[in-house]
């Protein structure tokens, strides 16, 4: 309700059931633009109860296994990394190989496109009439100048090839590290497991309370549960 019509209200000029008619009014319209439950799960919406059952539900921390340990999962990245980067290294010296390869064999065929042309400019000199002779000799400089860009391609591909080795090096080093991070929280999982060594075995220990005096909650864990935690905690 606004000051005007409060003022106007306390001087007696509104009607008490004319606002009353338009509260119960405003408060309808308002109802109906919000939605229920089962229009916001229809729109895609989840209701807040769905969402705090889900939250209620979901398993924290999570349990320890092959899939959650850190550790475990470390090994396997470093494992995997070093074995793939292997697999590109013998990728890429095949490759490189290939390349050397390639160039010597067009070495030979450049040696003989400059004996051809040699061939061709000495009869060109003794028969400058005959036309045959001097198209030869244009195809086979031409020839000659294509082979000698490809080389000068497979040569840069080759130093670019180099490159991309030198930057594989840093493979091993991003290995190195997370093994040192490893190595890490290695050493301070043991320490924290010496700091909580008892002297009394737990086997022969004395059960814990399922419910103490003053607990301020009914949730109390069983003697199964315990067990199951204390288990786990040790794998």
């Amino acid at each position: 309700m606004t000051q005007e019509e409060l003022d106007a209200l306390m001087s007696g000029d509104v009607d008490m059931d004319e606002v009353s008619q338009e509260s119960a009014q405003e408060e309808d319209e308002m109802s109906e633009d919000t939605p229920s439950a089962d229009e916001e799960s229809e729109m895609g919406v989840e209701p807040e109860a769905i969402i705090e059952e889900k939250i209620k539900s979901a398993e924290l921390p999570l349990p320890a296994t092959d899939e959650n340990k850190m550790v475990h999962q470390l090994d396997d990245v470093t494992k995997e990394s070093e074995e793939k980067a292997s697999e590109i290294f013998d990728i890429i010296e095949t490759i490189s190989n290939d390349l050397m390869e390639k160039e010597e064999q067009l070495a030979a065929v450049i040696e003989v496109l400059n004996s051809n042309v040699t061939l061709f400019e000495t009869l060109c000199e003794k028969f400058p009439d005959v036309e045959t002779f001097g198209t030869q000799l244009e195809s086979n400089k031409k020839a000659l100048d294509a082979i000698n860009e490809v080389i000068e391609v497979m040569q840069n591909s080759g130093d670019s090839i180099m490159n991309v080795m030198d930057i594989m090096q840093y493979q091993d080093i991003h290995r190195q590290k997370i093994e040192r991070v490893i190595n890490v929280m290695r050493a301070l999982s043991k320490y924290m497991s010496t700091l909580f060594e008892g002297k009394i075995d737990d086997e022969k220990r004395v059960a814990s309370a399922t419910h103490i005096h003053g607990d301020t909650h009914n949730d109390v864990a069983s003697t199964e549960d315990i067990e199951a935690l204390l288990a786990q905690f040790g794998q």
